[in-house]
């Protein structure tokens, strides 16, 4: 019931959010000259503030057309490369005549759409040829479809490296980095042509046993079955995906939220107070930070439920245990694939050593295809977004692609 009483709600709400959002647009037909602008701006600011209470369920825009590289603008569009009724392989081709490195930009499936990396994909696409694994909305997927559980979305990664072919380098961000070292050693181990390249693991919870935090401990103080229990619901009927079992994005985001609501509830007021002042351009960042933040996508229940019950509570791919599909996943067997991993300092979503672990697993790789990087002064989104990514991790990251191209 719990999807019930949370679409019931936002039902309730949506006339009030869709007067306020009318109310915005008619006083910003009115001219300053009838009212002035210091009467007209804060009631204007405050409809705003109304209007976005609420969540969002579908995927933003990319918004990526055009992009600086070899000294020229270069014109981007979204191709399709391949597509499943879970997630879309996604190139952001240029109209460029050189080749340059493949990436496949593996996005977090984890109550986000895949636009929360518009800024890592913006970051590397001068540089590199740029597929992302562009997730679908679960409560968008009719039941025919079947399941979609952590094997199915292995199976994704490596589907999706063959189709880009031989060579490719794969980038994973948080949560699939596990999925993309079981893909590589899948691959590794039934000698698969196109295991990639490199593989840049970034803030990934490989072994959630070292530094646990306040995530981790979430996910290990409870039993599986109370995950079922109180997270777990069922699509509405009226979407394509009724009746699915989910664990939705709504449930995420207020995790997420409430480990740092009074930094949240700041910026709604700095929002208030730039736009009563007329200050577009800060509030423009406010407002596109949080257009991205609040639109929330729902995870096939198989999926979450797999994913705490053997990477964080039964640690099955550090203990050697992890298995796809009844195949033991055997790290050690990459040699082919170099590995980078990245972390953030102040990390309070996947500590300082989780993604590390990813080395001592990897003994086959030699010891000049490793490289690893702790950004100080960083947090989770820091790793892939914001000016330390752009400045100092992005360089590193490119740098360690390009040789091993």
């Amino acid at each position: 019931m719990i999807y019930q009483i949370y679409q019931a709600h936002s039902d309730a709400v949506e006339p009030v959010r869709a007067m306020a959002r009318v109310a915005v647009d008619r006083l910003a037909d009115l001219r300053s000259d009838t009212f002035g602008d210091g009467a007209i701006r804060p009631l204007a600011a405050a409809y705003e503030i109304v209007s976005r209470i609420g969540l969002s369920h579908r995927r933003p825009d990319y918004g990526i057309e055009w992009i600086a590289t070899g000294g020229h603008e270069a014109r981007v569009t979204e191709e399709i490369a391949d597509t499943t009724p879970f997630c879309t392989l996604l190139r952001f081709r240029k109209d460029i005549a050189t080749a340059q490195p493949r990436v496949l930009l593996v996005a977090p499936l984890s109550g986000h759409f895949a636009t929360l990396l518009r800024e890592t994909i913006r970051t590397m696409l001068p540089d590199h040829d740029v597929y992302v694994t562009d997730w679908h909305n679960a409560r968008d997927v009719p039941l025919r479809d079947g399941r979609f559980g952590l094997d199915d979305y292995t199976e994704h990664l490596i589907r999706f490296l063959e189709k880009i072919g031989p060579g490719a380098h794969m980038v994973a961000i948080c949560q699939p980095s596990v999925p993309a070292l079981s893909a590589a050693a899948l691959m590794a181990q039934s000698g698969n042509p196109a295991q990639p390249a490199s593989m840049t693991l970034m803030a990934g919870p490989i072994d959630t046993r070292i530094n646990p935090t306040k995530v981790n401990d979430f996910a290990t103080k409870r039993p599986i079955d109370w995950f079922e229990r109180n997270l777990i619901g069922f699509v509405p009927f009226r979407f394509a995906g009724a009746f699915r079992r989910v664990y939705p994005g709504f449930l995420q985001l207020t995790g997420f939220l409430s480990m740092n609501l009074d930094r949240h509830l700041k910026s709604f007021q700095e929002l208030y107070k730039h736009l009563a002042n007329g200050e577009i351009d800060k509030a423009e960042t406010i407002r596109t930070f949080y257009d991205e933040y609040l639109a929330v996508m729902d995870l096939p229940a198989e999926f979450y439920i797999e994913t705490v019950r053997k990477v964080f509570q039964e640690h099955e791919l550090p203990l050697g245990t992890l298995e796809y599909r009844g195949q033991k996943i055997e790290p050690r067997a990459i040699r082919r694939t170099a590995l980078f991993t990245v972390e953030g300092e102040r990390d309070d979503i996947c500590a300082v050593g989780q993604t590390l672990a990813a080395h001592d697993l990897c003994p086959g790789i030699r010891p000049y295809m490793k490289e690893h990087h702790v950004q100080t002064g960083v947090g989770h989104y820091g790793v892939f977004s914001g000016k330390r990514w752009s400045g100092q991790i992005y360089p590193r990251v490119r740098d360690f692609i390009h040789s091993h191209e």
